[in-house]
């Protein structure tokens, strides 16, 4: 019995030692020196200052920015500590009212807009911190955003073109812009009046 005890013990600690410590150093190393980007959360960096993700979903709230979709993560919504979707079915009467309120708010905040609201301007995504919005969405806001930055509303436009990401591999996927990065450019083209 001991013997096999003892056999066991030292399999446990191989294994503890290639699966818990040589596996995941070698798989961060190779990704450290491949993809830093990457390895390290894909930061975006501005004014040398790691201001967010280009894969976590930030909310803005002002006008002269681009709005991201509704967070269902954690109470206020856009929490990654409590990533996770609201679990709310298409007939639940609590999603049925906070796509009704978010139509509202859309409606109340861009006024210009008198097209169909795309669909992610009004549901969370299953993360709750979606990042991109669809071209579409991004088409909604630009009168308003042109709007609060003094600027002609093609401008807004061509920037949502040139940040316009198409399908992965050219077939995955939909077309998407990232909100965060798409509101860098807007600062760098037309700041915001103070």
């Amino acid at each position: 019995m001991w013997q096999q005890l003892g056999t066991g013990f030292k399999m446990m600690l191989v294994l503890t030692v290639l699966t818990g410590l040589l596996y995941p150093g070698v798989v961060t190393g190779l990704c450290q020196v491949l993809f830093p980007a990457r390895a390290n959360g894909s930061l975006i960096v501005a004014n040398g200052h790691a201001i967010g993700s280009e894969l976590i979903g930030q909310n803005f709230k002002k006008p002269e920015y681009f709005q991201p979709r509704p967070s269902a993560a954690g109470n206020d919504g856009y929490d990654p500590m409590a990533s996770s979707a609201s679990n709310l079915g298409p007939t639940n009467q609590k999603l049925a009212d906070r796509v009704k309120d978010s139509v509202a708010s859309f409606r109340k905040n861009n006024p210009d807009y008198t097209g169909p609201i795309p669909a992610d301007l009004v549901t969370a995504s299953g993360s709750g911190l979606d990042p991109d919005i669809s071209p579409a969405s991004a088409e909604a806001q630009a009168a308003r955003i042109a709007k609060a930055r003094g600027v002609p509303v093609e401008q807004v436009r061509n920037l949502i073109a040139g940040h316009t990401q198409g399908r992965d591999l050219g077939f995955m996927g939909d077309p998407r812009v990232n909100v965060l990065e798409i509101n860098l450019a807007l600062d760098q083209a037309a700041p915001p009046h103070k």
